[in-house]
């Protein structure tokens, strides 16, 4: 059954919801990779920061997975979100762990950090929902300037080889307790001469009190390697000064270049 109660169809466009309205079953899909990146994360500011490591920023924090991991590892984390369903369930997980971290809604084009940060991370995707050029543009001028001279950006998403299909399905699922979640991502439309992909979320949730089937379609920029490379040129108050993959291993710096397909960017600001 779907989450507005479509049972046994293809959903059509008015069945599709948003599955950020349901910040519990997302960040549980996603919940594996939560520790990883956090002690990315924190490796991360051992090599690159000339100084201690206290103020954490995750514009586009979702339910918060990575804003309560480091809220509990000690550090003074500041999250945002547009949606304000998520921004409740990381306040009630904040609440229920005893730990303090500010959560607000606010847009990644909009948002500065006053006082100034000492990391900002956003490592799953979240960037490729600036559909253009201007709005991708204008959160990394805010990042910077949400920086302390020395910060650094953890910028995590995927690029597209050249030679990349252009069709994909990825599935995977996950668990925590009497609960399974099921996840399938399949492009639904492309578009490379304007850079713009369309990708379906496919939720399935399974407990011991429900069954409910999330669908929801998402519009994602496209960026091939030196398409990034460009954009990073207009904002001169960053340098590019790492780059990794989705294995998170500090001590495997990679080249951007074409064969280069999940992606991690650590900018650190001038």
């Amino acid at each position: 059954m779907t989450a507005d109660g479509t049972r046994g169809r293809q959903p059509t466009a008015k069945d599709l919801v948003d599955c950020y309205d349901y910040p519990q079953y997302w960040d549980l899909a996603f919940r594996d990779e939560t520790r990883q990146e956090a002690d990315f994360i924190e490796a991360v500011a051992e090599k690159y920061c000339e100084f201690p490591v206290r103020r954490l920023l995750e514009p586009g924090c979702g339910g918060g997975r990575l804003v309560v991991e480091m809220a509990a590892r000690g550090y003074d984390v500041t999250g945002y979100d547009l949606n304000e369903r998520a921004v409740r369930y990381v306040r009630q997980r904040l609440k229920r762990r005893g730990l303090a971290a500010e959560v607000f809604v606010g847009d990644m084009r909009e948002v500065r950090a006053r006082p100034p940060v000492d990391i900002a991370f956003n490592t799953l995707n979240t960037f490729r929902h600036l559909t253009s050029e201007n709005d991708a543009l204008r959160h990394l001028e805010l990042i910077a300037e949400s920086l302390r001279p020395g910060g650094v950006y953890v910028l995590g998403f995927h690029l597209l080889p050249p030679d990349a299909e252009e069709s994909c399905v990825e599935r995977w699922s996950a668990r925590h307790g009497a609960t399974r979640v099921g996840v399938t991502l399949r492009v639904m439309d492309f578009d490379r001469r304007k850079r713009l992909e369309v990708i379906r979320f496919s939720l399935r949730v399974r407990s011991k009190r429900r069954e409910l089937r999330i669908v929801a379609d998402y519009p994602y920029r496209i960026y091939q390697a030196h398409q990034f490379r460009n954009l990073l040129s207009k904002v001169p108050q960053f340098e590019l000064c790492g780059v990794y993959d989705f294995w998170y291993d500090i001590e495997d710096p990679l080249d951007l270049d074409n064969e280069l397909g999940d992606a991690v960017f650590i900018l650190r600001r001038r």
